[in-house]
């Protein structure tokens, strides 16, 4: 294919990914509103306003951050892994690995698509944190930065995901019983000074600490990890989760019948 002909098909996957998610936004984009100012509700006002200062800030200020990081995670998740494996069941997906669209543009079409969805989910939870404290950004760059990264790797974990799942129930199991807990041990609401040495170390496993500092220090100027490293980290996982998944592709795993 030719580079023009390359980029239709892209637009055109993106497109379809983008439409799909507008179409059904009280289920796409409208839960996360109302989850979000919950947690604001909950934690920030009635659970905060006792816990006091945390990192130097009030407590909803630190929350913040990761709340919206949490919203930008669970969406680039959920719009990859429901809708590939939405085409997978449908058999449409075997349709367009035999056409001469590259195997690399068809997962950077639903990646964007997951990227896009978790951008906008982050415009509207910041739009609703602004009811609730006053947000400053520290650095506007680092943040546009982390919010794309992650965007892109929870992206592609969830096009993996959907690689490997048989049924709908399939596609519950990794955000139910591992990203939920990986977002909630993840600093979202703690500060890691706060853990004993052993469980401060534990943490350090977990990808979500690297997500949530980073994006915390974007916006606060704060951090519990060091800032090259967390980016690092994030960009390792990135770049194994885009080997992973284009593996999978090239060698129609769990794909072609």
């Amino acid at each position: 294919m030719s580079l023009r002909e390359q980029y239709i098909a892209l637009m055109t996957i993106l497109r379809k990914e983008v439409r799909r998610y507008l179409r059904i936004w009280t289920q796409t984009l409208l839960p996360s509103a109302i989850t979000m100012s919950l947690y604001f509700v909950i934690f920030g006002t009635l659970i905060g306003s006792r816990i006091g200062d945390m990192g130097g800030f009030t407590y909803m200020q630190f929350v913040v951050p990761g709340l919206i990081m949490m919203a930008i995670v669970t969406n680039s998740y959920s719009n990859v892994v429901s809708s590939f494996f939405g085409s997978k069941f449908n058999n449409s997906i075997e349709e367009l690995l035999v056409s001469p669209t590259p195997n690399y543009i068809i997962l950077m079409g639903h990646v964007l698509g997951g990227v896009s969805r978790g951008l906008l989910v982050a415009v509207i939870v910041t739009g609703v944190s602004l009811f609730f404290t006053d947000l400053t950004i520290h650095n506007l760059s680092l943040v546009v930065l982390v919010v794309l990264m992650t965007s892109v790797l929870f992206a592609l974990a969830g096009f993996i995901n959907a690689v490997f799942a048989n049924s709908f129930d399939d596609i519950s199991i990794v955000p139910t019983f591992v990203l939920t807990p990986l977002i909630y041990l993840g600093g979202v609401f703690y500060s890691m000074d706060l853990l004993p040495e052993f469980w401060a170390n534990v943490s350090k496993l977990n990808p979500l600490v690297y997500v949530v500092n980073a994006f915390r220090y974007g916006v606060l100027g704060v951090s519990d990890v060091s800032l090259p490293f967390a980016l690092g980290m994030i960009g390792f996982f990135t770049v194994l989760a885009y080997g992973y998944s284009m593996y999978l592709l090239n060698t129609g795993t769990r794909l072609r019948q």
